[in-house]
């Protein structure tokens, strides 16, 4: 039987504080933070925590490496990042328990990956800048699958009966091929890809479930069976720590790390503004191949697949073969961005998206709570929550705030 995942009781002084860094670090910023990630990438985690959380000032030149890794990533940057993000993390500091974190992960028989461990997936460095600060893992103490044995299966969450179908036959067929087939652990065609991978699967890992919160929690709720089912024989994973909550930014982030996995990411059926479109562009921004299953004309679900097709964004695939040949070549697809339907999302700053995820739909809430649970500073929180409630998405009741009825 194959050993699970066991808490790193070997690591050196130097590495355990490597990983008690990089663990409290991925409580403290929000994934794909990149003034963080760039503080990280300039003066370590260790260093890069006690900036963070203000135990040592930042040097004089500091804020200014950061501002020049974010351009040399292709980011836009006038020097003073570090300092607005120091305000953004400050409300967090207070919260910060990587050694509950740890222990957390341990009991559940996990464990939280950092890139210098053997373990860690080497095709994650394709991400640049935005290579995940860790993962936390539930599953097996594998190591993972290299890119060119993994394929990304994803696709609408009311896919339908051909979307199922297609999905499982794919999935079923990678895993007799030896593949690893990695999702998202939703609805529809996540969970048909995990289903027929862990049904056909030949390897230790058949299948990889990429969520947007902790992995102390398997959502959505109705997949939990089949998720403790990938954990049981493959990994549940995730690079946020335990209890964070799977907010809409997160699921968008999370999308990078599945096409960083695969070789290849196959769109099954997506609608013409669908998530599984933002997983085909990372993979396309990283130079992953991006292919799509062509659908009835007649059918919203498939609307995506077609742009995508006759965009030339994708190559077409109707087998495993295809996929599987796919996989064996650098990636060449060029997502297009043609704008679709308008969205009451359209054109929101990072920062606002976040902070719509952390309005209460019910309740309200301060906005010094909003500041903790957002990882933003008040006085972003303030600004923000002006523009939201400009465009009719967020309004205040007796000083606190709440998500519009247009968000229900």
């Amino acid at each position: 039987m194959t050993k699970h995942c066991q808490p790193f009781t070997t690591d050196a002084p130097e590495r355990k504080r490597e990983r008690m860094a990089r663990a409290a670090l991925s409580r403290l910023m929000e994934p794909q933070d990149a003034a963080g990630l760039a503080l990280v990438q300039a003066a370590g985690a260790i260093d890069g925590l006690r900036v963070a959380t203000g135990e040592i000032a930042a040097g004089p030149g500091l804020g200014q490496e950061v501002a020049s890794l974010l351009v040399d990533s292709g980011l836009s940057a006038t020097g003073a990042e570090l300092a607005a993000a120091l305000r953004r993390w400050a409300p967090r500091i207070k919260y910060l328990a990587p050694e509950r974190d740890l222990a957390t992960v341990h009991r559940l028989g996990g464990r939280m990956i950092i890139p210098d461990d053997p373990a860690w997936p080497a095709q994650m460095t394709d991400l640049g800048l935005h290579e995940p600060l860790c993962l936390w893992s539930r599953g097996h103490e594998l190591d993972f699958p290299p890119a060119r044995r993994v394929v990304a299966l994803v696709g609408s969450r009311d896919s339908t009966s051909y979307g199922a179908s297609v999905t499982g036959d794919f999935a079923y067929g990678l895993g007799q091929r030896g593949y690893t087939v990695v999702s998202g652990g939703a609805y529809g065609v996540d969970a048909h890809a995990h289903r027929g991978a862990l049904a056909g699967g030949t390897i230790d890992m058949p299948t990889i479930a990429v969520m947007a919160g902790g992995v102390d929690r398997y959502y959505p709720s109705g997949n939990e069976d089949l998720l403790r089912a990938v954990a049981n024989q493959g990994a549940v994973i995730a690079e946020v720590p335990p209890g964070s909550a799977p907010t809409r930014y997160r699921f968008l982030q999370r999308n990078r790390i599945i096409a960083a996995l695969a070789a290849v990411t196959v769109v099954v059926e997506a609608r013409w503004r669908s998530g599984a479109l933002n997983t085909a562009h990372h993979a396309e921004s990283i130079g992953r191949t991006v292919a799509a299953v062509p659908g009835s004309i007649h059918s919203a679900n498939s609307a995506g697949c077609h742009r995508l097709l006759r965009d030339g964004a994708a190559v077409c695939v109707t087998d495993v073969g295809e996929i599987a040949e796919l996989a064996g070549t650098s990636g060449e697809g060029l997502v297009g961005d043609k704008d679709g339907a308008a969205s009451d999302h359209d054109g929101l700053t990072l920062e606002d998206l976040i902070l719509l995820d952390a309005l209460p739909v019910r309740s309200t809430s301060s906005v010094e709570k909003l500041a903790v649970v957002a990882g933003l500073s008040p006085e972003s929180v303030r600004a923000g929550l002006g523009r939201l409630g400009l465009l009719g998405l967020a309004v205040s009741v007796s000083g606190a705030w709440k998500r519009s009825k247009k968000q229900d």
